[in-house]
């Protein structure tokens, strides 16, 4: 059952700590122009989903392409407003766009598997609820930032870390992935390692990618100390080898993050450009895009 969540509630919610964990339990606060909706109730929290629709949007009618995006933070903090101009962009262009708030360790002492968790929930719900959102269930990505790279990469590849309890006759993944300097190496030599230790396979999206991998675009800065280049190049690879489609755009001398607005160099501008011509070769946008990149 689809659960609204309104404003005044959940900043209600932003201002509540925990006395009994000591855990930092703020909520982050709906985002300006969103609706707002709750998709998993857990771990004391309201998990919400921001969505972001076209101003000529009918609920009733329309069947548009959406995207889901999962913030970065190291899987210990973060924020789905890191996410909120990539939705506005794409509303602006027909879809429905949306930010996903999900469990981290500075607010509910989680690891990096509940993360999955959470965004295979949120990809399950949406799935779940499109005729209610006006969406193609089978015109559905997920994108996200650093760990969030990583949470949509893993709704994308895993073939486990499913909420216990949710209908699995509905798929939880994506149709399509668009990655912005994504953890999806978690193995010995990869990013967060020491988080996930022996069950790195169970979690690891480069060590699951198989036949049916969702195309998918990565964004990467060469300079990105997190995530080396050759990672990405590797997966890459690995995706071809499985006969899936796999665009790698490196950007040179940028650090880890440079996708964000704000950042210099106009980095956001050029990276939507280029997520927005990737989902027009899926055929899920119309017309030119509408952001000038530098």
């Amino acid at each position: 059952m689809t659960k609204h969540l309104s404003v005044c509630s959940t900043l209600l919610l932003a201002c509540m700590v925990s006395s009994l964990t000591g855990k930092e339990t703020k909520t982050p606060a709906p985002l300006p122009g969103a609706e707002v909706m709750t998709y998993k109730e857990v771990s004391g929290s309201k998990l919400i989903l921001n969505v972001f629709y076209p101003k000529d949007h009918d609920a009733k009618k329309d069947k548009r392409p959406a995207i889901v995006f999962f913030f970065g933070g190291g899987w210990t903090g973060g924020n789905p407003k890191q996410f909120q101009p990539h939705c506005e962009y794409l509303a602006s262009r027909g879809m429905v766009a949306i930010s996903a708030d999900y469990r981290v360790k500075s607010r509910q002492g989680t690891s990096p598997f509940e993360c999955v968790k959470d965004g295979k929930s949120a990809v399950r719900w949406i799935r779940a609820n499109a005729r209610k959102l006006g969406i193609d269930p089978n015109r559905l990505a997920a994108g996200g930032g650093s760990a969030g790279g990583h949470v949509a990469a893993a709704t994308g590849n895993l073939p486990g870390l499913e909420e216990e309890g949710e209908d699995l006759s509905i798929s939880s993944k994506p149709n399509a992935l668009v990655l912005f300097n994504p953890v999806y190496d978690n193995g010995p030599k990869g990013y967060g390692h020491s988080r996930v230790s022996a069950r790195y396979k169970e979690i690891s999206p480069f060590h699951n990618l198989l036949k049916g991998s969702p195309p998918t675009i990565t964004f990467l800065g060469d300079k990105d100390s997190l995530i080396p280049v050759s990672t990405a190049e590797a997966y890459q690879k690995k995706m071809e080898d499985v006969g899936s489609r796999s665009e790698l755009r490196v950007y040179a001398g940028q650090p880890h993050g440079f996708f964000n607005q704000g950042k210099k160099g106009n980095y956001y501008e050029k990276t939507v450009l280029q997520m927005d011509k990737f989902l027009l070769s899926l055929g899920w946008l119309k017309g030119k895009p509408t952001i000038k990149a530098p």
